[in-house]
């Protein structure tokens, strides 16, 4: 019970069709196409710098020192 069937999507589909036409549906799917491509290049661009910056701050020497108290008289 209150589930939506296929006849109901078919009515809603042809109503949002009706009321924006099929040429701006199709620009507004090609926009929405574009921006998830963008955000899935600038996340994949994101992971390669941070791993590039890890290999680069792994592949330093690592100095060990110790400071002591010197006592003066």
């Amino acid at each position: 019970m209150g589930g939506i069937g296929i006849w109901q999507l078919l009515i809603i589909l042809l109503i949002v069709v009706m009321l924006f036409g099929t040429k701006k549906l199709k620009n507004l799917g090609s926009d929405l196409g574009g921006a998830l491509k963008g955000f899935k290049t600038a996340i994949k661009d994101d992971d390669a710098d941070e791993d590039e910056e890890e290999t680069e701050e792994g592949s330093g020497e690592t100095i060990d020192s110790t400071a002591e108290k010197v006592e003066t008289k």
